[in-house]
């Protein structure tokens, strides 16, 4: 019967139905190989891996060198991995199942065919482990591997990127991308061109991350930080000076607070159009105060404001609000503002996984967004069965009319697994939830360890242990955490597994349900890893904002007990659908935004190709030729032919890449106010409404013209006036100064959303419903 229903599934093309039967019928010939291949000295496997006909030839002597290399001979499951992927697929892996081997093997195959592979991880500390860990394989194979890291200077950067095989973070990468976008000299390049990307935690990346920008900036000067608004804000009341709307994402004065502030700045008005930059100011304060809070969006640490990645619970390095955010939240928490700069590039990480030729991936939990992976990547995904069926026991969702009563329930939960010396993982949504459940626990008398984003330096040592004996660990997120949970611990005997696996395995508990049902997947398998026995529940509550702000006229309970549980089938349908409107909102948005990204990115190519060919060839010279014939045959009367190129290629671009940096601007202004023409000017002359994402296409198109022609005429500009001689062109002198320093970030959108965002939000189906 599950085999006619895979069928049904993969007719009518279903995420998650990539047909597997034609790579498991590799898998006897590969299997088949395995002798003979036990008696090939070391120094030949390489020789066979090269010249490996297809792809199970290679799978034979990959599970080989594996063997050899790590002592681990890959299961058949984790061959299924690689073939997929060397199809150019996304491999669906629960935890605890090899993915990292499954995807040296492929990165190697890829290799040895003579394509370049970057694997891209979540952060530096899985990109150095999994280099390191699998360098052994790699090099009985002859394929040659590096590591880029935050701290990799320049020349570990170039000669990382040289390798067959490089491992770095998707951050990195994209940082590497934006610096070579903005050199002078071909020999200065850092990154090699776009090949194969294999993607680990696939979701987390090419989906949850996909619209980060990723941005190089220039110093532009201090950011305006504003105590004094943010003193007027602190002293606004929730419901009576100001509101926020259903979504959490915006908050407005009242006509209340209006007043307030207005008395409080002097008695101006704030409305008037002189006041428009006050107004501004006194919004983005409020924005901060009362939409951004600490332990939640963010930490204070060292002085500092660091962002929380929502989606892993850790600190999210190099992260900042755009400038006047940042320093709106810096004021609320007294802290010195950081340095603000002019952003000279910036790149979606979506836009920069597209930029290969060949992506695939691997992940525990792709199916779920195995729609969005197709529409935006066009890939398909493929679920592999586990070596050994899970036996986890997965309880219904426990549901509470108060969030007082859920963690009342959790912590008596908690206290009979440990009596009994049960390992329990208590996965919470946020830093605050964990703190604060810590404290209960700690009341109750119950040892425990809590790994949240302000601890998340020793997190391999505290995932590593959280399988023990009577061990309760309170983590904010576990997707990417990269450490298996070892039943009885990481150097547990075969007795401590045993004495585990006997009071039923690893515990998880879920202190509610995740926005994405996808995190609530990936905290649940953190349990049964490998066939262990392991069991999950998630506790939930009415009063959870999953609840209040996607399910807000669910109906009240009628079957409550004593003790607050829910059993009203009605409200535990609510949760579910507060889940699907949230996955389907956020679709929407990542839709959008999408394609109004798709033009920018047409755009960047463009210049890019024309950057490269100045870059690299003599075009700058031929181009100031013919566009000031007279000027360029007396400069060659005078200076030598290389000197006069080089000049060229400078002065063309230094205006190409200044003209994209203000292109960049005037489209951010642009996309922030398009929804005020296509909202509040109503109906065009037909009686329709006007569709935001054609008046911005139709707005950056004028622009990005405009803009190519005037990199020609004030780079034709320069050239005539500019000193240039035996020495070179004085482009100091010019006006042409490129910024001393630069610096990179990533910009956490506005959580809040962009005007365009609330508008796009207000037409989407999502919203409707």
């Amino acid at each position: 019967m599950s085999v006619l229903r895979d069928r049904v599934r993969r007719f009518l093309q279903k995420p998650g139905t990539a047909d597997l039967s034609k790579y498991q019928r590799l898998l006897p010939a590969i299997a088949a190989r395995e002798d003979t291949l036990r008696g090939v000295p070391d120094a030949e496997l390489a020789g066979l891996a090269r010249e490996a006909p297809d792809d199970a030839a290679f799978c034979a002597v990959g599970r080989e060198a594996a063997r050899r290399a790590l002592g681990e001979r890959p299961y058949d499951v984790q061959l299924l991995g690689t073939l997929v992927m060397l199809s150019g697929h996304v491999a669906e892996m629960a935890t605890g199942e090899g993915k990292t081997l499954s995807g040296a093997l492929t990165a190697a195959a890829y290799a040895l065919r003579g394509r370049s592979v970057h694997v891209l991880s979540v952060n530096d500390y899985l990109a150095r482990r999994d280099a390191e860990w699998m360098r052994p394989v790699y090099d009985l194979l002859g394929v040659t591997v590096g590591c880029v890291g935050q701290a990799s200077t320049p020349d570990e950067r170039r000669q990382a990127y040289a390798q067959q095989v490089t491992y770095a973070p998707v951050s990195e990468i994209g940082f590497d991308v934006l610096r070579d976008r903005f050199v002078t000299d071909a020999a200065d390049l850092v990154t090699t061109g776009p090949d194969v990307a294999l993607v680990d935690e696939a979701d987390s990346v090419m989906i949850d991350e996909a619209l980060v920008p990723l941005v190089l900036a220039g110093p532009s000067g201090e950011a305006q930080s504003d105590p004094a608004m943010a003193e007027i804000v602190r002293g606004l009341v929730h419901g009576l000076h100001y509101e926020i709307d259903d979504e959490g994402r915006n908050a407005t004065l009242t006509s209340e607070g209006g007043h307030a502030a207005e008395e409080a700045l002097g008695g101006i008005n704030l409305y008037a159009a002189d006041q428009l930059d006050t107004l501004t100011r006194l919004n983005v304060a409020l924005h901060a105060h009362a939409l951004l809070q600490r332990d939640v969006d963010y930490i204070v640490r060292d002085g500092r404001v660091h962002l929380i990645n929502a989606s892993r619970g850790r600190v999210a390095q190099l992260q900042r609000w755009p400038d006047g955010l940042q320093a709106a939240v810096e004021a609320k928490e007294a802290l010195a503002a950081t340095e603000s700069g002019e952003i000279l590039d910036s790149i979606t990480i979506e836009s920069l996984i597209r930029r290969y030729p060949r992506a695939c991936g691997m992940t525990g939990t792709a199916v779920t967004v195995g729609e969005e992976l197709r529409e935006f990547y066009g890939l398909e995904v493929a679920v592999i069965p586990p070596n050994r069926p899970c036996v986890r026991e997965d309880q219904p969702d426990r549901l509470y009319a108060k969030v007082r009563q859920k963690e009342k329930s959790i912590i008596a939960d908690v206290t009979a697994a440990h009596l009994a010396g049960r390992p329990v993982l208590i996965g919470t949504l946020d830093i605050a939830e964990s703190e604060r459940l810590g404290r209960s626990l700690a009341a109750a008398g119950l040892p425990h360890v809590v790994l949240n984003a302000k601890n998340d330096a020793q997190e391999a040592a505290i995932v590593a242990e959280a399988g023990g004996r009577a061990a309760i660990t309170v983590s904010t997120q576990m997707a990417g955490r990269g450490t298996d949970i070892r039943l009885g611990g990481r150097d547990a005997s075969a007795e401590d597994r045993d004495e585990i696996a006997g009071l039923g395995g690893l515990y998880v508990i879920g202190t509610g349900r995740h926005a994405s049902s996808r995190l609530d997947d990936q905290l649940r398998g953190r349990s049964g890893r490998q066939g262990d026995p392991g069991g999950s529940v998630f506790f939930v509550s009415l009063e959870d904002e999953l609840i209040i702000a996607y399910a807000p006229d669910a109906e009240a309970p009628r079957d409550v007990s004593a003790d607050g549980r829910v059993r009203d089938a009605r409200a535990h349908a609510a949760v579910g659908h507060a889940q699907r409107v949230a996955d389907g909102q956020n679709l929407q948005i990542h839709r959008n935004t999408f394609r109004f990204n798709k033009l920018i990115e047409e755009q960047r190519q463009i210049v890019l190709e024309h950057r490269d060919r100045m870059l690299r060839t003599d075009a700058a010279d031929r181009a100031m030729a013919t566009r000031c014939p007279e000027r360029h045959a007396e400069l060659a009367a005078t200076v030598d032919a290389g000197l006069l190129a080089q000049a060229a290629r400078q002065i063309v671009l230094y205006h190409l890449d200044r003209g994209w940096a203000d292109h960049l601007a005037t489209l951010a202004g642009v996309r922030e106010g398009i929804h005020l023409r296509a909202l509040g000017h109503g109906p065009n002359p037909f009686g329709m409404a006007l569709d935001p994402l054609a008046e911005f296409h139709a707005e950056a198109v004028k622009q990005f013209a405009r803009l190519m022609e005037e990199v020609e005429e004030r780079s034709a500009e320069t050239f005539r006036t500019a000193t240039i001689t035996s020495a070179g062109a004085d482009l100091d002198a010019a006006g042409l100064k490129r910024p001393s320093t630069t610096w990179t970030y990533i910009v956490q959108d506005n959580p809040f959303g962009t005007g365009l965002d609330r508008a796009l939000r207000r037409l989407s189906p999502a919203r409707r419903r």
